[in-house]
């Protein structure tokens, strides 16, 4: 046997309460090694790519699957090692790289060298079974890239919006452009966002150009509430206009008004109410969780990569931070990303409400970066806020400690490092894939909750909104006969960087810092630019 993964400490804001009672049954997932993973993201770079021939050509079902499928012999060396110690194991992704398992603590302790304990989150109370280290067969070694879940612990309290304001009764917005405008001063909605950033009106056309929103942790989109909304700000489009409801593992979307979710009502209503005519789906994951304690992250996107068209744009306004995931199971996840965005689809995430210090604002020394944002598969959205637009105090950036700077914001990157100077020094990693890459308005974001209005904000009220813009851009192209954007990363940063407004007021305090500081070009306090 021989150490797989391990971890040195248990995650701040965890502790631990004792062994974990030998009966209980753990829901264990193990991921494969893929074959060729490197082929995968040599071909998402060359058809994201703008300067490159291939830019566009996005690959099939089938493609995709070959480059992450598991070889035959790591295949039947590991089912040789379950059948070995009586394990029934099931396939859960479609290039069979997720293999899932369960199995009491005791036969956990045994098969993987190690002592499952109990830990208790201090903010929530939630317990959670993890282990600090585990081990594999060495002849294993080369065949398993992880199992899960072991030492990657779950973040209770990332990725809600904040609540900013008491309730106040609905009222219909003044639509013309001015008075939009100035609107946006006092606070952010679809006509205030329409005359900030020149978005259409016109309603999309093209029926394959779909947008999806991520809904997890029991947040209902509630109908009736987005009918208000829509009343309210969109009178030009039918109060009628509704969502697509998907679910996974079991997920619902019920309708009773004292059900319905702060951040599901954010989604939805500023992508349907943003993207006029774009078909929005929500995809409602449940709790009964194919991915361990992933809790659904991954079987949303087995869940898209089983498809034959994929949504052309995935936004979700969830995450936590990068130090309670392990660096195998965030690459094995980034590359499920690098999976569908090679499909075509351009996915985004909220970067995190927490400054420099992750997720939610915590005490620390060093500073927090957040996951998947840091992944460089995914565009990541921080959030701005006021007229002029400056950088919101909030919004998570920063560098992560998992991934590298990728090539396509290498110079961007560089010459932001080189102003900062020593500033912050020792508290980041400076080689770090470099986050949020854009940002939108996300403060005083306007939504109807339980049919009065509520004030909110956090980078998730940014992500559904830059997410309706790229949908209304790919509606253009699709009408055109072109293909849809995609990863967008490569895009951002080379021939879009251009029509964007720079945001160079502000910063993102955090660790007993004033974080990092907006300047002229990209930096961690926002992105690229502002918008278009």
């Amino acid at each position: 046997m021989q150490v797989h993964e391990s971890r040195e400490e248990v995650p701040k804001g965890f502790v631990q309460q004792g062994a974990a009672p030998p009966d209980t049954v753990l829901n264990m997932r193990i991921a494969l090694t893929q074959n060729d993973i490197d082929g995968l993201h040599e071909a998402l770079m060359d058809v994201s790519t703008p300067s490159s021939p291939l830019y566009g050509q996005h690959l099939s079902k089938s493609k995709v699957e070959a480059f992450v499928a598991p070889s035959e012999d790591a295949v039947q060396a590991v089912n040789a090692w379950f059948s070995e110690n009586s394990i029934s194991v099931t396939t859960i992704s479609p290039a069979g790289d997720w293999m899932a398992f369960e199995i009491p603590v005791s036969k956990a302790n045994e098969i993987l060298d190690t002592k499952f304990m109990v830990f208790q989150h201090t903010e929530s109370g939630e317990q959670t079974i993890r282990t600090l280290a585990y081990s594999i067969p060495s002849d294993l070694r080369s065949h398993i890239q992880l199992v899960h879940p072991t030492i990657t612990f779950t973040n209770p309290s990332a990725g809600k919006p904040i609540v900013v304001s008491p309730k106040a009764s609905a009222a219909a917005a003044d639509l013309s452009s001015d008075a939009a405008l100035e609107s946006c001063t006092t606070k952010i909605t679809p006509s205030c966002l329409q005359a900030l950033y020149g978005i259409p009106t016109t309603p999309a056309t093209e029926k394959s150009n779909q947008l999806a929103v991520a809904g997890f942790i029991n947040q209902y989109a509630n109908k009736k509430d987005l009918k208000a909304f829509l009343h309210a700000n969109r009178p030009d489009m039918a109060d009628t206009t509704e969502f697509l409801l998907q679910t996974i593992d079991r997920g619902t979307n019920l309708q009773l008004p004292e059900l319905a979710g702060i951040e599901a009502n954010l989604d939805t209503q500023y992508t349907v109410g943003i993207a006029t005519g774009v078909p929005v789906a929500f995809i409602s994951v449940g709790q009964l969780n194919q991915d361990g304690a992933l809790e659904g992250f991954l079987d949303i996107i087995n869940f898209l990569l089983k498809e034959d068209d994929p949504p052309h744009v995935l936004t979700t306004s969830y995450g936590q931070n990068e130090n309670t995931i392990s660096s195998a199971l965030a690459i094995q996840l980034c590359n499920a990303y690098a999976q569908l965005g090679a499909r075509g689809t351009s996915i985004l995430f909220s970067s995190g409400d927490g400054g420099v210090a992750g997720s939610q604002n915590a005490s620390c020394t060093t500073f927090v970066p957040t996951f998947p944002s840091g992944c460089p598969f995914v565009t990541s959205v921080g959030a701005t806020t006021a007229i002029p637009e400056t950088s919101a105090f909030f919004s998570s950036g920063g560098f992560s400690n998992i991934f590298g700077t990728p090539s396509y914001q290498s110079n961007a990157v560089s010459g932001y490092l080189e102003t900062l100077g020593n500033t912050n020094a020792g508290k980041y990693n400076r080689s770090g894939r470099a986050f949020p890459d854009v940002a939108a308005m996300g403060q005083n974001v306007e939504i109807v909750f339980q049919n009065q209005t509520e004030m909110v904000a956090g980078t998730s009220c940014s992500s559904p909104i830059f997410a309706s813009i790229i949908s209304l851009i790919n509606d253009q192209l699709v009408g055109a006969g072109k293909s849809p954007l995609g990863f967008l990363n490569p895009f951002l940063y080379s021939i879009a960087a251009s029509t964007f407004t720079d945001i160079t007021t502000g910063s993102n305090p955090g660790c007993g810092t004033n974080g990092f500081p907006a300047t002229t070009g990209w930096d961690p306090v926002r992105e690229i630019h502002s918008l278009l």
